[in-house]
């Protein structure tokens, strides 16, 4: 199939290497033109506008849009949307908040246009093993797009969830989870950090992934840091959030639903930017494995 990307960061670009591995054709814009001209070298075709993306693909175009969420989202596909033609597909997956992904696909089905939201999960490992793809839109729009889903997805690892917001919704809730998970792995590393028994971290996370119930991706990802840094002595333990553990508590606040372990751990993170510990260090170690977030080194 054929498919533009725009947005060549930590995860587009891994996308597009995906893609041409699966033999699709993929056109490329980024406003960072090492990032196009590293992905040119691949196979990819290069865009240096907008206007010229769309223009290498034939009808019915998709666009695929891995940019920050909020304004930068909304100015691409203001940008973007008189270029395209009744049919076009517009996909974004990034980390974009549901209730602007269904006003979106509102505006775009006005002009004629399909918009599929797709919450997208992987980082920067996304590339050797596949991501995990939430697609919320009109299911026509989902079919027509499968191939580009299989091809980046593992087995089993994308699914039509619901229409317009429903992809931004699960991949909102899946992100407050990984909070609570994050903060209960810091939490009780911080805690065997703190004996006399002089642990070996890295050990135990490997040997709490033979067999044990709280076995996981995110302790091999610890099992990395500590093999590192046993101590985590090279980064602050200062936490980022992304959005989508505050809209997560928004939503949960709005529906009546208790969430007290993921609003703690986003409170904990608010926490983390004023007095470090252990604990968020962990965190930050593992958010660097997984997604390639900055941290900030000591």
């Amino acid at each position: 199939m054929e498919l533009g990307m725009i947005g060549l960061g930590r995860m587009g670009a891994n996308m597009v290497r995906r893609l041409l591995k699966g033999q699709h054709r993929v056109g490329v814009y980024d406003r960072d033109l090492k990032q196009v001209a590293a992905l040119v070298k691949a196979g990819a075709i290069e865009a240096k506008t907008l206007a010229e993306l769309t223009q290498q693909l034939k009808s019915p175009r998709a666009i695929w849009l891995m940019v920050p969420a909020g304004e930068p989202t909304q100015q691409v596909i203001d940008q973007l949307a008189p270029l395209l033609s009744a049919g076009d597909i517009v996909i974004d997956g990034g980390n974009s908040f549901y209730r602007d992904s269904i006003r979106r696909a509102e505006l775009l089905k006005q002009k004629g246009l399909h918009f599929l939201d797709v919450g997208t999960s992987g980082g920067i490992w996304g590339l050797e093993v596949g991501y995990c793809l939430m697609v919320g839109g009109e299911e026509s729009a989902f079919r027509y797009l499968e191939p580009i889903f299989k091809t980046l997805a593992p087995k089993d690892g994308y699914l039509h969830v619901g229409p317009s917001g429903g992809g931004h919704f699960v991949k909102m809730v899946h992100n407050g989870i990984e909070y609570g998970m994050l903060q209960a792995y810091a939490e009780g590393f911080a805690l065997l950090k703190s004996t006399s028994f002089g642990l070996d971290l890295a050990r135990v996370a490997h040997l709490w992934n033979q067999g044990s119930v709280v076995r996981s991706w995110l302790l091999e990802l610890a099992q990395r840091a500590f093999e590192k840094d046993p101590s985590l002595a090279s980064i602050k333990g200062y936490v980022e959030d992304s959005g989508e553990g505050r809209w997560t508590v928004h939503e949960a606040i709005e529906l009546g639903v208790p969430i007290p372990v993921i609003a703690a751990s986003l409170f904990r993170r608010f926490r983390s930017r004023e007095e470090e510990d252990f604990g968020d260090k962990v965190i930050a170690a593992l958010r660097s494995e997984f997604g390639g977030h900055p941290v900030k080194k000591t």
